[in-house]
């Protein structure tokens, strides 16, 4: 049996949280979640997931910010990070954070669940 995939969740709207992580533990993938930006970097290096949804606006850090952090560490330099946000200009702090893509919200499931696999398959 394969091993799942892991996947964070830090998105500060628990019902969005509760959403994905649905969606996501539903499509076989090993869903750990955050409301807050304050523990990102330290769940990053603890659970080492194969891909990070970070919220551009999070409580206690923004999630740019935090997407620049992990892409200057050495243990997490390589680990896919997908920005999500309602921000209009999502697509260009993704892009200037370093991040591998971008969701914007409200988004699909199917869209989603597309971005989760292109980012963790092997």
């Amino acid at each position: 049996m394969a091993t799942k995939k892991k996947i964070l969740v830090a998105e500060d709207d628990a019902a969005i949280v509760e959403v994905i992580k649905i969606i996501l533990d539903e499509a076989e993938y090993d869903t750990h979640t955050l409301v807050d930006g304050i523990s990102v970097e330290e769940t990053v290096n603890k659970i080492k997931p194969d891909l990070v949804l970070l919220d551009i606006w999070l409580s206690g850090e923004d999630g740019g910010k935090i997407a620049q952090h992990l892409r200057s560490n050495p243990l997490t330099c390589n680990t896919p990070i997908i920005m999500i946000s309602a921000n209009n200009e999502t697509e260009k702090i993704a892009k200037d954070a370093g991040a591998n893509g971008f969701l914007k919200k409200p988004f699909d499931i199917n869209d989603l669940i597309d971005i989760v696999k292109k980012h963790t398959s092997v």
